[in-house]
């Protein structure tokens, strides 16, 4: 693996290999493989972020290696330069790159025109690292996915949801996603997922019917908050006890966060499932440094 684009570019022993290391760098935090030592990872952030930016800097120390934050307010692309051009300057400077952006295309041009290893720490396509820390999740709760339903209530073409899709056609397990109609995947997109084990429904209790792992997510992404009448398709779409009532005996809730209470998830919900949601947050620290681990050069 030499880049971190999106779940669709993985295998299904590459994911697998992935929670592998972050299990075994979780249980060994502390007493950390120094793999990035005297290297230097530029985050490169056009989106704001306190979960991606936190566990990366975090991650990238405690393997020995320097953070470097650089905003669009503090370098070029933020006038416009391209980013092929900001891609091979840093190419030539530091060792690697975690890049958060609107556009996927500029994540792939990064990591072509830089050859330097690349992540996505998020796009409007994809969320690769989100649902990785989301699988270990799942392992350490429920043992693993295998025989298990998986349940996205919320926006059925978000970045989660395209991440999730493209998880379940990789590991085959089922995913029900419930979303309103004008919400969900594109036609062309289903055909080129070819997942039979991937439903779309606009009934929440639907999808959620006998589900072991229920997930949501806000219901704008980032970006989308000129769009607030949207959030009136969403209505009955809130993972709340009612909704819940229709999933499997001991089953689990995960919020990527940040959580609007009273919008996609009851209050009372996320308090009664807030060790499992928090528990996920703190797994992007070892599902990235997993990732991290596996691009060190």
């Amino acid at each position: 693996m030499n880049h971190l684009l999106s779940i669709e570019q993985l295998g299904a022993g590459e994911i697998t290999g992935l929670l592998d290391s972050a299990e075994y760098l979780k249980r060994q935090r502390g007493r950390d493989a120094r793999k990035l030592e005297g290297k230097t990872w530029a985050l490169i952030f056009t989106k704001s972020s306190t979960r991606t930016r936190v566990s990366f800097e975090v991650g990238i120390r405690e393997l020995g290696g320097f953070p470097m934050f650089l905003s669009k307010n503090d370098i070029q692309l933020g006038r416009g330069e391209p980013i092929k051009d900001t891609a091979r300057v840093l190419g030539r400077m530091v060792h690697g790159a975690v890049i958060r952006t609107f556009a996927q295309q500029d994540v792939a041009d990064f990591a072509e025109f830089s050859g330097i290893p690349t992540i996505n720490a998020l796009t409007d396509d994809e969320h690769p690292c989100q649902i990785l820390a989301d699988l270990l999740t799942i392992r350490e709760k429920l043992g693993g996915w295998q025989d298990r339903k998986v349940a996205f209530v919320g926006d059925g073409f978000s970045n989660m949801t395209r991440s999730w899709m493209w998880a379940a056609k990789r590991l085959g397990f089922e995913l029900a996603v419930a979303s309103p109609a004008s919400c969900q995947p594109a036609a062309d997109f289903l055909t080129s997922l070819d997942a039979p084990n991937v439903s779309i429904t606009a009934d929440p209790a639907e999808a959620v019917k006998d589900a072991h792992v229920i997930n949501t997510d806000v219901w704008l992404s980032m970006g989308q908050e000129d769009q607030m009448d949207k959030e009136l398709e969403f209505a009955g779409f809130e993972v709340n006890a009612g909704l819940l009532a229709n999933a499997a005996p001991g089953h689990i809730v995960l919020h990527c966060l940040p959580a609007y209470r009273g919008k996609e998830i009851s209050a009372d919900v996320l308090e009664l499932h807030a060790n499992t949601i928090f528990q996920q947050a703190e797994n992007r620290l070892h599902a990235q440094k997993a990732v991290l681990v596996a691009l060190a050069r």
